[in-house]
């Protein structure tokens, strides 16, 4: 099992970033972790991801990209041709995990999709956006799309492009067997992670697919100091009664304790993010390096 770790900006930390993208991303190279990650919430601070991304992977050549990025709410084939074009612009080196999006304002408003419907955009827009980048001329009649002949060029250089999905209710699990490739949940324990990947799997195998043993991962939040009272209400707003410290480690020891947790229970993609922004990314990525970095197999 390969263990990676990329680093996430994080919506905290993102605004804080400035110009300084294309250093984060050679500084991200430059000690060994796997990818650069941001992710997209639109009332947010920080870079559009695709923007972003694009930006960055044209600037430091060796480095992989990725994002969790919003589904519901977008136009299937202008998504399609923007994630082939980053991919085929970055010669492959994109990776890309859907999510529904926040359910609490001012951002629920902001996707212009109310809650209960983003589920069914997402079972019918991500085969779509397979069948689009197969680079065949797509017809299709449905709630989201009305499509004659559509096509997508150029394709994504990775093939297959993979797609995995985030969310933890079973509704999402479920989904995410049936559809995606991989699975990368957020704010979930070891435990939670691993009854979640056993639905996943259980999905796959009764939609005759299965899912890699290595397309499991999580992405994580962490803190270098106790949270304060603002951070801490926004964990908690979707802690759904666990404690903090299930779900945000304090210290990069405990950071490495959980990630370690997470790969004896057969998880091996991380994405780590700092709830803090740090005062230099840097020293950060050095010290992560340190505490964190000799994990990665």
């Amino acid at each position: 099992m390969k263990v990676r770790i990329g680093i996430g900006t994080g919506q905290a930390t993102a605004g804080a970033l400035g110009a300084g993208l294309t250093r984060l991303g050679q500084d991200v190279v430059d000690t060994g972790f796997d990818s650069l990650w941001l992710s997209e919430v639109l009332t947010g601070p920080g870079f559009d991801p695709l923007v972003g991304l694009a930006w960055v992977a044209a600037s430091v050549p060796t480095l992989k990209v990725g994002t969790t990025m919003l589904l519901p709410g977008r136009n299937p084939v202008r998504l399609a041709g923007q994630v082939a074009a980053l991919d085929a612009l970055s010669g492959g080196r994109f990776l890309v995990t859907f999510v529904p999006g926040l359910a609490t304002e001012p951002e629920s408003a902001a996707i212009g999709v109310p809650v209960a419907e983003r589920g069914d955009q997402i079972e019918e827009v991500l085969p779509l956006l397979r069948r689009l980048w197969s680079g065949a001329a797509v017809d299709h009649e449905g709630r989201v799309a009305r499509l004659v002949g559509a096509t997508v060029s150029p394709r994504p250089i990775q093939e297959p492009f993979d797609v995995w999905l985030g969310g933890a209710a079973r509704a999402s699990l479920e989904r995410c067997g049936r559809l995606a490739d991989g699975w990368l949940p957020s704010q979930c324990t070891p435990a939670e992670a691993a009854a979640g990947r056993g639905v996943v799997e259980a999905a796959a195998a009764a939609a005759g697919r299965s899912i890699s043993p290595e397309h499991f991962g999580a992405s994580i939040a962490y803190a270098r100091r106790p949270l304060d009272e603002r951070q801490a209400a926004a964990v908690s707003r979707r802690a759904r009664g666990r404690s903090l410290d299930e779900l945000v480690p304090v210290g990069l020891d405990a950071l490495a304790g959980l990630i370690t947790r997470f790969v004896e229970v057969g998880f091996s993609k991380f994405v780590v993010r700092p709830l803090q922004p740090p005062a230099d990314w840097r020293r950060e990525l050095e010290d992560l390096a340190v505490a964190v970095g000799g994990l990665q197999t």
